[in-house]
């Protein structure tokens, strides 16, 4: 079964949703996840335990990819 990569983009909350991409984020954390609804659980939470993505300036944007 191949896993799902979970990539946790913070994005400044001046860069629109659709913008948001490994890029532009001020800060991307990975980690596995082996569903996608993990993944989707995961994103959020990675960013919480290194303290990011919590101000009002910055915000969250999860994307789930298959590794590679």
């Amino acid at each position: 079964m191949n896993e799902i990569l979970v990539v946790a983009l913070i994005c400044a909350s001046s860069v629109q949703a659709p913008d948001c991409d490994r890029a532009t984020a001020s800060d991307v954390l990975t980690g596995p996840a082996h569903s996608l609804q993990e993944c989707l659980l995961q994103g959020p939470i990675l960013a919480a335990n290194a303290g990011l993505g919590s101000s009002k300036d910055s915000y969250v944007k999860t994307r789930c990819e298959q590794r590679r």
